[in-house]
């Protein structure tokens, strides 16, 4: 039996993020799955249609690696996102696959980052392991991405998840979900003694978002808000995707999907 799986993420036009994050997820697959051949695929259109014109490369989504691996006779094809969340990314791939369940002899989709609750508590240790000693003077906010898909809620559930295991000083906010800045500046101001802010990104990458709404100098970015209200800010920009744990949760979600699958 030919044997393939598609590492599938959002995508990213930043190249430096990209090889450090997208490739540490598509190395990890590689190590994990030895017999099978890992083919790259992202879900992005605006992300895959920018790197055709602007670097002439051509990365193809879900559906286009399906028909390529088809035509070069593969029958067990596992999918595996890199998405943080079931959100509407999940769900495009979930749809760009489900015409190829009938050509395949096994096709598996594994999934996202955050699904069960013990993905939660996985991933809230990884990201404990990052961060420095909770102290009076200095809180933790992380930038989701955010979504109007009912998936949004993963969002408010991993900062309580963290609370759990007392990290107390962690807000999570999202650029385009809720909760927004405005929250996240509304619970940073009623703690009093916070004088210091480190930002990290929520997100796989560390791309646009991370650069440019939660670090950027423009007035608006999360960065300049919060130094605006005071606060003296550090921004890191480290995608997820750059954790070898994260990694190894999503490599486990593939493994997960090729035993059901048996």
């Amino acid at each position: 039996m030919k044997q393939a799986l598609i590492a599938v993420s959002f995508g990213t036009s930043h190249h430096d993020t990209l090889e450090k994050t997208i490739v540490l997820f598509e190395q990890t697959l590689a190590t994990a799955f030895p017999e099978r051949t890992v083919v790259r695929a992202f879900t992005s259109s605006m992300i895959m249609k920018r790197l055709r014109e602007r670097d002439g490369l051509d990365i193809p989504n879900v559906a286009q690696a399906l028909e390529q691996l088809l035509a070069q006779g593969y029958d067990d094809v596992l999918i595996q996102p890199s998405h943080v969340i079931n959100g509407d990314e999940y769900d495009k791939l979930c749809a760009q696959a489900a015409p190829f369940v009938s050509k395949f002899a096994r096709l598996s989709i594994g999934r996202a980052l955050l699904t069960s609750v013990e993905d939660y508590f996985a991933v809230a240790e990884a990201l404990c392991e990052q961060l420095p000693l909770k102290t009076e003077d200095t809180a933790i906010v992380y930038m989701g991405h955010g979504t109007t898909h009912h998936a949004n809620s993963v969002y408010p559930m991993l900062e309580y998840v963290l609370r759990d295991m007392g990290r107390e000083d962690v807000v999570i906010g999202t650029v385009e979900g809720y909760p927004a800045f405005e929250q996240v500046a509304g619970i940073l101001s009623k703690r009093t003694g916070v004088k210091k802010i480190i930002a990290y990104p929520l997100m796989i990458v560390a791309g646009d978002h991370a650069k440019n709404d939660l670090a950027g100098e423009e007035e608006d970015s999360w960065r300049a808000q919060l130094e605006a209200m005071g606060y003296a800010v550090d921004c890191v920009l480290q995608g997820m995707g750059e954790l070898t744990a994260i990694c190894d949760i999503l490599c486990a979600h593939a493994k997960a999907a090729e035993q059901e699958a048996v």
